[in-house]
């Protein structure tokens, strides 16, 4: 497998690690490609970068470049969200997400603990889980027109606390047409889609984002993919790429997307 991950945080938003360790830990594992992928900025969350932040992170990431050239090729880019300001110049590609269902005057966000989600559930849809699914990717549809993104970040993060069906049946017709409307949306405009292992860093899932029922549509339709671990520890940075290929495969995929010497590129899986 060429080893490369393009969705990555930081001490420069909600990672653990600062840049530079992220890029020798990439090298010591054999990586071709690094891309770093900070919250754009919002003013209703704390994982965001401010404009100070925002150049301090861009002068960081242009200065491992240099530094790292011929050796590991790094890319500047940013996980903008879909209610956060409009996204700055100067990023080699973008990553669209969507963390945040704006309802009844409240920011709901749809990856904080399960609790939490069923509270909002609760108070902002009378307990009506598929309503919640139905505007989170009504968002998603959008993310591409939005953001401008090039990839979309894990296209289902509402199931991060689903690993047992406790909040979505998965064979609901509500929740698959939800999605299934998102996905047609998007097709024409044929971004990359990430299967993302986040999630299974942080001990919520067992498996990546999206499920392999999404995954299937979105091969139906021949929309590219990209394996990404959303890294925030730098010990994890590969984590559950095997997996992904696997179920890639299983998919019906034999290839997927890479960046190499800044042009998205398809490789075989």
């Amino acid at each position: 497998m060429i080893l490369s991950n393009y969705h990555t945080h930081s001490v420069f938003a909600d990672g653990k690690d600062e840049p530079e360790a992220m890029a020798q830990r990439a090298v010591e594992l054999g990586f071709k490609a690094l891309g770093f992928s900070e919250h754009s900025y919002n003013d209703f969350d704390g994982f965001g970068m401010d404009e100070e932040k925002e150049r301090a992170y861009k002068a960081e990431i242009n200065r491992l470049k240099d530094t790292y050239a011929g050796e590991l090729e790094i890319y500047l880019g940013i996980e903008q969200d879909y209610l956060s300001r409009p996204v700055s110049d100067g990023y080699d590609y973008i990553i669209g997400s969507v963390h945040i269902v704006y309802k009844g005057g409240e920011y709901c966000v749809v990856d904080n603990t399960l609790s939490e989600l069923l509270s909002a559930i609760e108070r902002h849809y009378g307990g009506d889980r598929y309503a919640l699914a139905e505007d989170y990717f009504e968002s998603v549809a959008d993310v591409k027109r939005k953001t401008g993104c090039d990839i979309v970040g894990h296209i289902d993060l509402l199931t991060k606390n689903n690993e047992r069906g406790l909040v979505f049946d998965a064979a609901e017709p509500r929740y698959r047409r939800a999605y299934m409307s998102a996905i047609e949306a998007l097709s024409p405009s044929r971004p990359v889609f990430e299967m993302n292992t986040g999630a299974m860093a942080r001990g919520y899932r067992t498996a990546p984002y999206p499920s392999l029922d999404i995954l299937k549509a979105l091969r139906e339709r021949n929309l590219p993919i990209m394996i990404n671990s959303d890294c925030h520890d730098k010990n994890k940075l590969d984590l559950g790429f095997s997996l992904c290929e696997e179920l890639a495969i299983q998919a019906g995929y034999t290839e997927r997307v890479v960046i190499k010497g800044g042009k998205f590129e398809t490789v075989g899986i």
